[in-house]
């Protein structure tokens, strides 16, 4: 059925992309994190299950869609590096997946990571003499425990060069995660059927936000006062 309703339902997978600028070492490491669902709906609202990604796949199209872009970019300058990059490259560009990590609470320790931390903890940086800096960092290639003493300055230089732009978005939603989708009011077909009450009571949607993040999402933090549902978006 569902390979026969494949061309008009053009399911949709969901995408969490966050920027990520700096390696362990510090140094512009600029890259991307992306979550992405288990699966996609279509445009009337039924949902597919994914469980299989191919990594050889997702190496090969992040090589050609992004040369696409970058050759579109900066025109037939760029024809040169395309082609030693193919042929530098012939495994695609470097991907690194890892298992689902399907649980809600695991989701939101890894990326986590990646939004609510500085760019070093405390705890890696071992001494300070008032002209070097010392800290220390495991390699990514091989989990080496690595020592490194630069001065000061440089170290502020690494640590500032990671400071975004303000305003500027480290987190982008794509597919059925965008907003102001057509295919929006649909989407609760995709929910089993037995989680439909959660999301259209208003009160067990309130005290669920509450018993998990502690705090009444109808309350205003800045008056105090209680605030009118208009709308509720899954």
């Amino acid at each position: 059925m569902f390979h026969k309703d494949n061309k008009t339902e053009r399911f949709t997978p969901g995408f969490i992309c966050v920027l990520h600028t700096f390696g362990r070492d510090l140094k512009w490491n600029p890259h991307i994190h992306c979550l992405i669902s288990e699966g996609g709906a279509g445009n009337s609202g039924l949902w597919r299950p994914k469980k299989h990604f191919s990594y050889t796949f997702l190496r090969n199209a992040f090589r050609t869609v992004l040369l696409n872009l970058m050759e579109a970019k900066l025109g037939s300058s760029f024809k040169k590096v395309k082609a030693m990059c193919y042929r530098d490259h012939k495994d695609g560009f470097y991907v690194y997946a890892k298992p689902n990590k399907c649980k809600p609470r695991d989701v939101l320790k890894y990326i986590g990571r990646y939004l609510g931390r500085p760019v070093i903890a405390t705890s890696r940086i071992d001494s300070y003499d008032g002209e070097f800096v010392a800290f220390h960092y495991n390699r990514h290639e091989d989990d080496k425990l690595v020592y490194e003493t630069i001065p000061a300055m440089h170290f502020i230089k690494r640590l500032i060069r990671h400071i975004p732009e303000k305003h500027f978005k480290m987190v982008r939603y794509y597919g059925i995660y965008a907003r102001h989708r057509k295919s929006d009011n649909s989407l609760i077909r995709a929910i089993h059927p037995s989680k439909h009450s959660f999301f259209l009571s208003l009160n067990r949607w309130r005290d669920s936000i509450a018993f998990s993040f502690g705090y009444d999402p109808l309350r205003c933090p800045c008056c105090n006062n209680h605030l009118s549902l208009f709308d509720l978006y899954l």
